[in-house]
C-alpha cells in the first residue's frame, strides 16, 4: 500500500461542492486511488489561482467542502486526525485522510489563527505556496527575502500544537531560515532533486541532507517539470531517478511519496503553475498508476522491505512521531 503525503483532492471536492453536488470523493477519486493502491495521505486546503485573490474565503469555501464530504463517503474514508485515527481506518478498510494546510497565506499577520485550523482537523502546514506573505517567501518570490518573525512565532506554534512542518514551495532563504528555527522534524511532502532537475522547487542535496537530520522526510513529486528539462524524458523511469538520488543523500528512512497529481484541476488553476500542456510524469498520468513506480523501484534494485519504508512506514513514523 501506498501513502501520498500530498494531495490537492480537496481542491476539486470544494469544485463540485459549489456547484451543489455531494458525495464527492466517492464519485471523482475513490476507485482511481484504490486501483493505485494508495491506502491514505495528507488532503491539502490550497488557495488555488485565481481563488487565492481572497485566501481566507477560499479556505473557509474549503473547509465548508470537507465538513459536507466527510459524513458523506464515512464508510470510505476516514478523515482522520491523529495516528490512531489512521490505524483504526486501516483496520476497518477504509482510505484515511490527513488535512493539510499548503501555505497560511489566509492567516494573514493572524497567527493564532492556525488555532482555528488545528480545531477543525488540520495536522500539517507549510508556510507559503509559491507565493511571499507576511511569514516567509515561497519560490516564486524574492530570493533575499526568508522568514520573518511573524513566520518565526508560527512554526513554533505548529511546532507546539503538534503539526508536521512542511518546507515544499519556500525559497532556499526561507528553507535555511525555518530549519535554523525549527526544533522537530521537518518534511518537505512533495520535491524532488535539483541535482537531477534544475528547477527552484526542488532541493539542493545540502538541504536533502539537513531534512534528514532532523528526522524528517522528502516526498517524491510526480509533476513532470520537476523530473526533467526535456518532455520526452518526464518518464517513470526519469522519476525514479531522483529516488534513488534521494535514497543516497538521505538514507532509506527518510525518503516517501508526495506525488502532487493534478491532472484533474481545473484550467485556470492548472496553468497557473504549469507550462505544459499535461501536467503528469509519462506512464504516471494519474494515482492509478502508481504500481509503475513500484514496480521500476523493484527492477532498480529496491528491496521489498525497503520499497515498504518509502511507500508508506517512513510516513507512518512521522505521523506517530510529530502529531499530538
Amino acid at each position: 500500500m501506498n501513502f501520498d503525503a500530498h494531495c490537492d483532492i480537496w481542491t476539486d471536492v470544494t469544485h463540485h461542492y459549489l456547484n451543489q453536488e455531494h458525495d464527492i470523493f466517492r464519485k471523482y477519486h475513490y476507485e482511481r486511488l484504490k486501483k493505485g493502491q494508495i491506502e491514505g495521505g495528507i488532503f491539502v486546503i490550497w488557495n488555488d489561482p485565481p481563488f487565492d485573490a481572497d485566501p481566507l474565503k477560499r479556505t473557509h469555501q474549503m473547509m465548508a467542502a470537507i465538513t459536507q464530504e466527510e459524513p458523506e463517503c464515512a464508510d470510505i474514508l476516514k478523515v482522520s486526525r491523529s495516528y490512531e485515527d489512521m490505524m483504526k481506518a486501516k483496520e476497518e478498510g477504509k482510505m484515511y485522510a490527513f488535512i493539510g494546510l499548503e501555505g497560511l497565506k489566509s492567516i494573514g499577520e493572524d497567527v493564532d489563527m492556525i488555532d482555528e485550523f488545528y480545531k477543525f482537523g488540520a495536522r500539517h502546514a507549510s508556510l507559503t505556496w509559491n507565493e511571499e506573505n507576511p511569514l516567509a517567501t515561497g519560490a516564486l518570490g524574492t530570493p533575499e527575502r526568508g522568514l520573518t518573525d511573524l513566520g518565526k512565532r508560527a512554526v513554533h506554534k505548529l511546532e507546539d500544537l503538534g503539526m508536521i512542518l512542511d518546507v515544499s514551495h519556500l525559497n532556499d532563504t526561507s528553507f535555511w531560515d525555518l530549519l535554523s528555527t525549527a526544533h522537530g522534524p521537518v518534511v518537505a511532502t512533495h520535491s524532488n532533486s535539483r541535482a537531477l532537475c534544475n528547477q527552484r522547487r526542488n532541493l539542493m542535496d545540502d538541504q536533502l541532507k539537513e531534512l534528514a537530520r532532523t528526522g524528517g522526510i522528502a516526498g517524491l513529486n510526480s509533476f513532470n517539470e520537476f523530473v526533467h528539462a526535456e518532455e520526452d524524458k518526464q518518464t517513470v523511469e526519469n522519476l525514479v531517478k531522483h529516488l534513488v538520488h534521494m535514497v543516497e543523500v538521505m538514507g532509506i528512512d527518510h525518503v516517501g511519496f508526495g506525488f502532487d497529481f493534478s491532472e484533474f484541476l481545473c484550467g485556470d488553476t492548472l496553468s497557473s503553475f504549469s507550462s505544459q500542456a499535461n501536467p503528469y510524469t509519462i506512464g504516471l498520468e494519474d494515482a492509478s498508476h502508481v504500481p509503475n513506480v513500484i514496480a521500476e523501484m523493484k527492477r532498480v534494485g529496491f528491496h521489498e522491505d525497503e520499497i515498504e519504508k518509502i511507500a508508506y512506514k517512513n510516513w507512518h513514523r512521522i505521523i506517530k512521531e510529530v502529531i499530538k
